[in-house]
């Protein structure tokens, strides 16, 4: 059984140049959910606003934990909030490569990037 079974919680702020990514929902929700099969997560939820310029804030419920994502077209920005729990399994391996595929997604530079082991 691992030791640390509260899991890994990532908690990332990014710069996008690529406003167009900081405003398209669907097609975060789509790699999102791509992403949760891939890694074999199971969604026990989603819900999601768009503000009047575009910006989002959507927040999957997973079994294992959940991912957070708000943007901030205006000012080029983004922060992720990224946690699974190791209850069956250790699920770290999977918060960071979760993580880095948003990342990649976004075309993001990291300015902030904070792991706690719950």
């Amino acid at each position: 059984m691992n030791k640390n079974l509260l899991g890994l919680h990532k908690l990332t702020t990014l710069k996008v140049n690529n406003i167009s990514k900081l405003i398209d929902l669907s097609q975060f929700i789509f790699l999102t959910e791509k992403l949760l099969k891939l890694y074999q997560l199971e969604q026990v939820g989603n819900t999601s606003f768009v503000f009047e310029n575009g910006s989002f804030t959507v927040a999957f419920c997973l079994k294992e934990s959940h991912i957070c994502i708000h943007t901030w077209p205006e000012i080029q920005s983004l922060t992720m909030d990224v946690y699974l729990c190791n209850y069956s399994q250790d699920n770290s391996e999977k918060v960071r490569k979760i993580t880095d595929s948003l990342i990649h997604y976004f075309e993001g530079i990291i300015l902030k990037q904070i792991e706690v082991a719950r």
